[in-house]
């Protein structure tokens, strides 16, 4: 999984999405990401906490296959049109135009097919088909690759990019894989049918609220930045796309600590349901995490003009300032996703969506702000303090449910690391060199430096590895 999105997710997002950016304009590109934002607030609508809590599910108990698909198939349907409604009625109260509703309905439904896959890979993760679940995750993007490409580089005459082109590939590329999930799916069930069975919807809402609850929580306060930033600024669409440009490599790094909470979510359940030690599990899985986002959060600061500039035609000092505060957030990022799926995985929603509502609210206030005074800066800088503080939440959440130990040499190893690396790396920067080397010299050495330190050990990690084949 990790080898197939890092070499494709990579390549759509810097070499693709970036070059549709760059074609368009910062005011354009903007203008859509906003409304791709604005689309994904409400999306938890559209799923409502199934995949997380099917994905559990699935893992425990893999008899209930067939019956959940037929059902919830359904319910995805009716939530689809839910979703529509209250998402094209929120853009007409706040006063989209009829472009942005026009593009806004085709995100819609590209959420929709999302949503949708997603679903069907939560089956399949839940069966430990992870290898065929890795080839769905990256086939989307691989298809929009194949086609964007065309457009972009393939001298087709007479075809100018339009944003509009861009949303409609995304539409065939999510349709296509949509379909040949579902037929994975269904060939793994006895039976399929649509069944709209109210009386197991309920139940099964009643449920899966709070993954919903949790999950709508933390997407405001992690995609509501650039739609603040449309609406409260005169310029604001060309502030979002300036916030996208930097945005962007949050999100590519994200990718890294996502997969791996994919893959952590089923075992973690596994875990509990046998009331296994899942420290070990949940200590190696951080580290590996923190080690690689600390590297990336000081090569992205000390070396925050060069990427922008190698990325971008235009606005490259104000995107390489929220590139730092974002990357920053990013150490927040890597923590919520090792240990709010250890805490999804056990159940503890009430406390998860204490967390999140704290952040969403701390998100907005801080945005009202700051955005006013410092535009797009400000936006990052709001990010970066709400992801910092909600990671730094799960973690104790988890300390104290757990009852994990207080690993005293983790801690006095990683602070060393996280000191060492900083130093290292401003110094690094400051060498006449090709920054691309020098950027390539801070990895090797931080890498020497986690085994120096002690937070890589090849032991542990085969130790881990072992027990989890055996299994």
């Amino acid at each position: 999984m990790l080898f197939l999105n890092v070499l494709v997710k990579p390549f759509w997002i810097f070499g693709v999405e970036r070059s549709v950016q760059n074609l368009v304009g910062a005011s354009e590109f903007g203008f859509y990401f906003s409304l791709l934002n604005f689309s994904l607030l409400l999306n938890i609508i559209l799923d409502f906490g199934i995949t997380y809590f099917n994905n559990r599910n699935i893992s425990q108990n893999c008899n209930i296959l067939s019956k959940h698909v037929s059902n919830i198939v359904s319910l995805k349907f009716l939530l689809a049109v839910v979703y529509a409604v209250l998402t094209i009625s929120a853009a007409l109260i706040i006063g989209y135009d009829s472009r942005q509703i026009s593009i806004l309905g085709m995100l819609i439904f590209n959420q929709f097919l999302l949503s949708f896959i997603l679903y069907l890979r939560s089956n399949l993760a839940g069966l430990q088909m992870f290898k065929t679940d890795s080839v769905i995750s990256v086939l989307d993007r691989f298809l929009m690759i194949i086609l964007c490409s065309v457009l972009i580089w393939g001298n087709v005459s007479g075809i100018n990019l339009k944003i509009e082109w861009f949303v409609l590939i995304q539409t065939f590329s999510y349709l296509l894989t949509a379909l040949v999930a579902f037929i994975l799916v269904i060939r793994k069930t006895t039976f399929f049918k649509l069944n709209f069975d109210f009386r197991f919807f309920r139940v099964f809402l009643k449920r899966s609220y709070p993954y919903a609850l949790l999950i709508l929580l933390m997407a405001f306060y992690n995609r509501i930045d650039s739609v603040m930033l449309e609406r409260l600024l005169p310029d604001g669409k060309e502030q979002a796309g300036i916030y996208a440009q930097a945005f962007r490599i949050l999100e590519a790094a994200s990718m890294f600590p996502y997969l791996f909470s994919i893959l952590l979510l089923p075992m973690f359940a596994k875990m509990l349901k046998k009331r296994q030690n899942i420290e070990d599990l949940a200590k190696l899985s951080f580290v590996l995490v923190i080690v690689s986002g600390i590297l990336l959060m000081n090569i992205c600061h000390f070396f925050n003009e060069e990427i922008m500039e190698l990325m971008y035609w235009e606005h490259v000092d104000s995107s390489a300032l929220t590139l730092s505060f974002l990357m920053t957030g990013f150490i927040g990022i890597c923590t919520t996703y090792i240990f709010g799926t250890l805490l999804t995985s056990n159940g503890n929603l009430k406390q998860l969506n204490i967390m999140a509502a704290c952040g969403m609210i701390l998100n907005i206030i801080l945005n009202f702000i700051l955005i006013p005074h410092l535009e797009v800066v400000g936006s990052a800088i709001a990010s970066m303090i709400t992801q910092v503080l909600t990671g730094l939440s799960q973690l104790l959440i988890a300390t104290k449910i757990f009852k994990f130990r207080i690993n005293y040499k983790l801690i006095i190893s990683l602070s060393i690391f996280v000191l060492v690396s900083i130093l290292l790396t401003a110094f690094i920067s400051t060498l006449s060199y090709n920054w691309i080397m020098l950027a390539v010299l801070v990895c090797l050495l931080s890498l020497l430096l986690a085994f120096a330190t002690g937070l890589f050990k090849f032991k542990e990690i085969l130790n881990v590895i072992r027990e989890r084949s055996e299994e």
